[in-house]
């Protein structure tokens, strides 16, 4: 029966999306204020259009946070689902095979920015609402927590949660916003890396300079930059800043030979990155790289004269967004201190240095033997057919652990992206096959974890 609404009911539900996708809703940049708000006035519409009872549009001091409930009866359980609309920048423009934000359908894939992170994958739960109320099959309770700023570190959020426990109040966490290892293997993330994002700003001129008369007697800044960042690893691709490592939590010799056990092609994996070979932290594995182990990486650098053709400058500044993925026991904010200790310690007398902290996030780990996770199994097994397999992500959820911090609840992670669908990235997408299978196990979650 859910099946077959879903069916008739295929060409409305991705309209809906497209609509949704449609909109430029990019939370850093201050110039689409006005469309990320327009996308949670279309979210607000749409729980209404689903049935919700109470549906409101929750102002912070930054982007509103869209709140929505139906109250089958106050004694049975209630799932608090999370997601956000806002979405990642599009840059580079250039790179897209089509406009980031006019979705086209190719190869049985959506192509938009949002398309997976996070719009079509929160999209399937208002999508699975909707079929449980109008065939009468909603067992449980539902409530909607949708915002806009996770793609700038959700800082309004904590505040939200903070000061609406009541309004909050649920059993458990139902989240879509991470990955599958693949449309034949399903499986449920049970674990996501924290995360410090900085900035770094290195000065030497006050002003920039003609490279052929100061060249070679004035430090260039983009050569300092470079040779700092380059010693924030060393040989063995571990992170060289003192302490890093400290309180990182370190698996046994069973958790990893567990977590090794899942389905990875590292020729398939190469081959679709078009890269030779693999790089990273010696003694590990690819999924314990991604999944266990913390990183550091350089998210952007920039400096001197980047335009068409040649200028010869000795620039006055460069600069670099620096992102640490971060396991269990590490804190953001003690990592935050170290990275800037360490980075203004090793810069050199002749360049001046600030750091900046944009955001951060906790990671987390999430029980498998909880009631919501079997039923989480219980209805991957009905649909698909096969019994999901217990994944760590290499992403990043911060307010996971803040759900668990502030409203003592666990969160079931049910995300139904791939991996290769381009998240973050030019020529983002989200296969059909995997909203609409997305949309049938989430109705199969609650069937089972109303039992």
């Amino acid at each position: 029966m859910v099946n077959q609404y879903i069916k008739s009911n295929q060409d409305r539900f991705l309209s809906e999306l497209f609509e949704l996708l449609k909109i430029p809703s990019v939370s850093a940049d201050s110039k689409h204020k006005p469309d990320v708000r327009k996308a949670a006035e279309f979210v607000v519409q749409k729980l209404k259009d689903a049935g919700a009872d109470k549906v409101e549009l929750c102002e912070t001091k930054g982007h509103p946070i869209v709140f929505g409930e139906k109250i089958i009866d106050p004694t049975k359980p209630t799932v608090l689902v999370y997601g956000h609309y806002d979405v990642q920048p599009a840059d580079p423009l250039n790179l897209w095979n089509s406009p980031a934000f006019e979705p086209i359908i190719k190869d049985g894939k959506i192509y938009a920015r949002g398309a997976c992170d996070d719009k079509g994958q929160f999209y399937m739960h208002i999508k699975a609402f909707e079929a449980m109320v109008n065939l009468q099959q909603l067992s449980c309770n539902i409530k909607f927590m949708i915002e806009g700023e996770e793609e700038v570190g959700s800082d309004n959020l904590g505040t939200f949660v903070k000061e609406n426990k009541s309004k909050l109040k649920a059993d458990v966490i139902l989240i879509s916003d991470t990955s599958l290892i693949s449309l034949d293997t399903p499986s449920i993330t049970v674990g996501l890396r924290g995360l410090s994002y900085m900035e770094v700003e290195v000065t030497g001129p006050n002003r920039d300079l003609h490279s052929g008369v100061y060249g070679g007697a004035v430090a260039n800044p983009i050569n300092a930059l470079s040779q700092m960042i380059a010693s924030l690893h060393d040989t063995n691709g571990k992170v060289a800043i003192p302490g890093f490592y400290d309180k990182v939590a370190e698996l046994t010799k069973a958790e990893r030979t567990q977590l090794n056990k899942a389905p990875f092609d590292l020729a398939g994996y190469k081959s679709e990155l078009d890269i030779k070979d693999i790089k990273g932290e010696e003694g590990y594995t690819t999924l314990e790289r991604t999944g266990t182990r913390p990183t550091l990486d350089v998210n952007g650098i920039w400096g001197g004269y980047t335009g068409e053709g040649a200028k010869t400058v000795l620039p006055s500044k460069a600069s670099a967004k620096i992102s640490m993925r971060l396991v269990p026991n590490q804190s953001s904010a003690e990592i935050t201190e170290l990275f800037t200790k360490h980075f203004q310690s090793i810069a050199p007398s002749y360049v001046k240095v600030k750091v900046t902290a944009h955001h951060g996030g906790e990671p987390a780990v999430t029980p498998t033997d909880s009631k919501a996770f079997k039923a989480a199994a219980s209805a991957f097994e009905e649909v698909w057919g096969k019994t999901p397999i217990p994944t760590r992500d290499g992403g990043s959820i911060p307010i996971v652990s803040l759900f668990k911090k502030e409203l003592g609840l666990d969160t079931v992670l049910m995300g139904f992206g791939l991996d290769s669908d381009a998240i973050h990235s030019p020529n983002e997408h989200y296969g059909i096959k995997n909203f609409l299978i997305g949309i049938e196990t989430i109705v199969a979650f609650y069937k089972h974890y109303s039992k």
